[in-house]
C-alpha cells in the first residue's frame, strides 16, 4: 500500500467534519430507510429489480437496438460507442455544430466516469453542474465524494466560504441563504445555455423513454430549457419493459436517501417543443466502456444489477469513516471499488479493494442483490493472479499450510510471549509491533491447545457423534470456549471428536486472494473432517462455519477444480453453528435449562458472518432467554466490530475507530455482561474492553449456555 494511499486514510480519520457528516448521516439513514420500507416486502422488490436487471445484462445488444430504433422513431438521435473519447468528441462536436459555448448539466455518474467537465472547459466551453451538491464541489475543484450526495462531506460553513469565493465577498452559513444564493447564481446560467446535459436512471427499451429521477427542479430546466438536450446513458441502465420501471422507482429513493419517492420523476419519450415552438434537439449516448465486456463475466456480470442507489455507501462501517474521496474514485465504496476495476483498470482497484472489511452490510441492503463482497473478493483473487503476493503474505501462507510447523510455532509462541503476557492478555508490544495493542489487547496465546485438552475431557461413548472443528483462536487462544462447546453437547448425550488433521480453514488466504493456498487448507480439513463418522461438524467460529460450509466450494469452484467439490458438498452438508445445533437440540427436548434461574442483563453483538451469512440471529437470544438471562439489545448490534481476520493487523487505523464505536455502544447498554457467538470478535471486543479498563465480561454464548443447562445424566449414558 502506497504512503500517499495511508496518509489519506488518515488525513480523512482526523477530519471531525468528514466522520461527524458521514456519522450522522449513517444513523439517521437506518432509521429513515426501515421507516420507509415499512409495508413494503424489500426482499420481493429486490428480487425483482435483480431479475429485471440480470435480464437485461443478458441481453444488452438486444435491447440497444430496440431502444435505438423506438428512440430514433420519434425523431431522436442515438449514438452507441464504446470509447469515452467518442463521448466526448461527438458533444464537442455538436456543441460546435451548433454555436454552443455554455451548457448545463445534471447530476450525471456516467459524465463524472469520462471527465468530461474537464475535456469540455479546456475545449473553451463554459459547463456549470446545477445540482447543489455537484456545483459545490466543481467550485471546490474536488470529485463528488458519494454517488447520491456529492458534497456530503463538506460542512455548510465550508460550503459558505467556497460560495464567498465565488463573489469575493463573505457569505452566512445559514443554509436557506446559501439555498437562495445558489438559485440566484444558477438561473441566469439555464436561461443563456445552449446545451443541456444529463444522465438516466432508467432507459427503457420497449418505448425508447428515459427517466430521471432528482430531488431537485434543476433536471427538468436542464431538459427543458436549452435548446439541445444530450443525455449521457451507460447501457446497464436499459430495461426491457416500461413495467420494469416499477420495482426500480420503488426501490431507489428509499434506498437511496430513505424517501418514499423521489421530489422530480421525469419520463422522457422523445423530443418535446421547446419554449419557442421549435422541436428540441435530442441526443441519447449509449456509452459501453467495458460494460459489455462485464455482462460477459459470469461473475461480475451481476454487479449491472446496481441502480446506484448507494445505499452500500450508507451501511457501510468503513465508508462512513473515510468518505469517497478514499474509498473510492469516480464510483464510491464497495460498488465503486467493482466499477473501477472494469471502466477504468483493475490495478486501479488495487488499494481502494483493500478497505473492504468484508462485513457484508452492503449484500444485505443492496435492492439489486449485488454480492458486493463476494465480488470484492473475486478482484482479489484476480489481482493476486496479476500482481503475486506480497513475499510477507507468501511467507505467512507458507507456514500456515503445513500443520505441524504451524502448530509448532504457535507452541514456541506460547513460550516466548511470557515477559508480554499477564491476566491472559498481551497488552504491549516491543517496536514496529507496537501499534498491534495500541487501541486493544490481544490474547495471550494459551499454555494448552484445545485439541490436547480436549484429549483430558472425560466423555459419554455414544453411537451419535458430531465433529468439532475448532478453528486458530479456539484451538490456541480460547481453549475454554472448545470445553463449553463439548460439555454443552455431551449434556445432550453426544460425543464429541476431535479430528487430529483439522487445520486453519484458509479464511485469511481466501480473503487475500491466496485461492490456491485456500484451496489446500480446504483439502486438508475435508479430509480430516469426512474421516469420521459424524452427524455433524460444528464449529463456535462463524467464520470458520462458513469456510466449511460455503467457501470451500467456492474456492474449488473458483479453480476449476471439479474433482474436489463432491468431498466438499459432503462436509457442508454437515457443518452447522453452535448456536442453531443447540437450539434444535433444545427444541427436540434433548437439552433443558436450570428452571427459575435469573441470571441477570446482558447484551449480544452479532457477528457479521452469522448473521449476515449464515442468518442466524435469534437463535442465540432464544437460548439465552431460555437460560435465564434478561436482553439489552446495544445500538447497532449487527454492526461490526472491526475485527474482520487478519483486517485488523492490516489497518488498524480503521479497525480502532470501529472498534471505538462498538464499545461505545456496549457501555450505553449498561450491562455487565457482553455475549457473541465468534471468537475473533471476543478477542476484538474484549480486548477493547481490557484497553478501556471496563468491568463488564466479554464472553462466548458457549460459555454462558455450559453453567444454564441442566445435568441430565446423559451425558453419563449412552444415547
Amino acid at each position: 500500500m502506497r504512503k500517499e494511499f495511508t496518509d489519506s486514510i488518515n488525513r480523512a480519520l482526523h477530519n471531525d467534519n468528514l466522520t461527524g457528516a458521514l456519522g450522522r448521516f449513517s444513523e439517521a439513514y437506518r432509521v429513515s430507510r426501515a421507516k420507509a420500507y415499512e409495508g413494503i416486502d424489500f426482499e420481493a422488490v429486490r428480487t425483482q429489480v435483480a431479475e429485471r436487471k440480470s435480464y437485461a445484462a443478458s441481453h444488452l445488444d438486444e435491447l440497444a437496438e430496440t431502444f435505438t430504433r423506438n428512440v430514433e422513431v420519434r425523431g431522436a438521435t442515438v449514438f452507441r460507442t464504446s470509447s469515452p473519447e467518442e463521448v466526448r468528441q461527438y458533444i464537442l462536436k455538436l456543441a460546435r455544430e451548433n454555436g454552443v459555448e455554455s451548457i448545463v448539466k445534471s447530476k450525471s455518474m456516467a459524465s463524472e466516469e469520462i471527465h468530461l467537465n474537464d475535456f469540455l472547459v479546456k475545449s473553451g466551453i463554459s459547463v456549470r453542474e446545477t445540482d447543489l451538491g455537484e456545483w459545490i464541489v466543481q467550485l471546490a475543484k474536488q470529485r463528488p465524494s458519494h454517488m447520491v450526495m456529492p458534497a456530503i462531506h463538506l460542512t455548510k460553513e465550508e460550503v459558505a466560504d467556497i460560495f464567498g469565493k465565488e463573489v469575493d465577498e463573505p457569505l452566512t452559513s445559514d443554509i436557506p441563504q446559501l439555498v437562495k444564493f445558489a438559485r440566484a447564481q444558477m438561473r441566469p446560467k439555464f436561461l443563456a445555455a445552449g446545451m443541456g446535459i444529463t444522465g438516466a436512471n432508467i432507459a427503457v427499451a420497449e418505448t425508447g423513454s428515459l427517466v430521471i429521477i432528482t430531488n431537485e427542479g434543476n433536471a427538468r430546466l436542464v431538459t427543458t430549457l436549452p435548446k439541445i438536450h444530450v443525455a449521457i446513458v451507460g447501457i446497464e441502465k436499459l430495461v426491457a419493459d416500461f413495467e420494469d420501471i416499477t420495482p426500480i422507482l420503488t426501490a431507489l429513493p428509499r434506498s437511496a436517501t430513505g424517501q418514499l419517492l423521489t421530489s422530480y420523476v421525469s419520463i422522457i419519450s422523445g423530443p418535446v417543443p421547446n419554449t419557442d415552438g421549435t422541436v428540441k434537439d435530442l441526443h441519447i449516448i449509449l456509452m459501453d466502456n467495458r460494460r459489455t465486456a462485464m455482462s460477459q463475466d459470469p461473475k461480475f456480470k451481476q454487479a449491472l444489477q446496481c441502480i446506484r442507489c448507494a445505499s452500500c455507501l450508507n451501511v457501510c462501517p468503513v465508508f462512513r469513516l473515510v468518505g469517497g474521496h478514499v474509498f473510492g474514485k469516480v464510483y464510491t465504496g464497495g460498488i465503486g471499488t467493482i466499477l473501477t476495476a472494469w471502466f477504468d483498470a483493475l490495478k486501479q482497484s488495487d488499494e481502494i479493494q483493500s478497505l473492504c472489511i468484508q462485513c457484508g452490510n452492503c449484500a444485505q441492503v443492496c435492492p439489486g442483490k449485488v454480492p458486493i463482497p463476494e465480488l470484492i473478493l473475486e478482484l482479489r483473487r484476480r489481482l493476486a493472479v496479476e500482481e503475486g503476493l506480497p513475499l510477507v503474505q507468501k511467507a505467512a501462507f507458507s507456514v500456515v499450510n503445513n500443520r505441524r510447523l504451524f502448530h509448532s510455532l504457535l507452541r514456541v509462541a506460547s513460550l516466548a510471549q511470557k515477559p508480554f503476557s499477564k491476566d491472559g492478555f498481551i497488552r504491549h508490544l516491543p517496536m514496529f509491533l507496537s501499534e498491534m495493542t495500541d487501541f486493544r489487547s490481544l490474547p495471550a496465546i494459551a499454555e494448552k491447545p484445545f485439541r490436547d485438552t480436549f484429549k483430558t475431557i472425560d466423555q459419554p461413548k455414544s453411537k451419535e457423534k458430531v465433529a468439532f472443528y475448532a478453528g486458530c483462536l479456539v484451538d490456541f487462544a480460547y481453549p475454554e470456549i472448545g470445553e463449553s462447546v463439548v460439555k454443552v453437547l455431551n449434556k445432550a448425550g453426544i460425543e464429541v471428536v476431535f479430528p487430529e488433521g483439522q487445520t486453519c480453514c484458509g479464511a485469511p488466504a481466501r480473503y487475500s486472494g491466496a485461492y490456491e493456498v485456500a484451496a489446500q487448507n480446504a483439502t486438508d480439513n475435508i479430509e480430516a473432517m469426512l474421516k469420521e463418522d459424524v452427524h455433524y461438524v460444528v464449529s463456535p467460529c462463524p467464520t470458520c462455519t462458513v469456510a466449511l460450509k460455503h467457501e470451500f466450494i467456492s474456492t474449488f469452484e473458483s479453480l476449476g477444480k471439479a474433482d474436489c467439490l463432491p468431498g466438499a458438498e459432503e462436509l457442508a452438508a454437515k457443518v452447522v453453528d453452535f448456536s442453531s445445533l443447540v437450539k434444535k437440540l433444545v427444541d427436540e427436548g434433548r437439552l433443558t435449562f436450570k428452571e427459575g434461574k435469573q441470571l441477570g442483563k446482558f447484551t449480544y453483538h452479532d457477528s457479521c458472518h452469522l448473521k449476515r451469512t449464515l442468518k442466524v440471529y435469534n437463535e442465540p437470544r432464544e437460548l439465552l432467554a431460555k437460560a435465564g438471562y434478561e436482553a439489552v439489545e446495544m445500538y447497532e448490534a449487527d454492526m461490526c466490530c472491526g475485527m474482520g481476520g487478519s483486517y485488523s493487523l492490516k489497518l488498524p487505523e480503521i479497525s480502532a475507530p470501529i472498534l471505538e464505536r462498538k464499545l461505545k455502544n456496549i457501555k450505553d447498554a449498561d450491562v455487565p455482561l457482553v455475549l457473541m457467538d465468534c471468537p475473533g470478535c471476543v478477542m476484538q471486543i474484549r480486548g477493547g474492553m481490557d484497553k478501556t479498563c471496563s468491568a463488564a465480561r466479554v464472553e462466548h454464548t458457549a460459555q454462558r449456555l455450559a453453567e444454564a443447562l441442566e445435568d441430565t445424566g446423559s451425558e453419563r449414558t449412552a444415547h
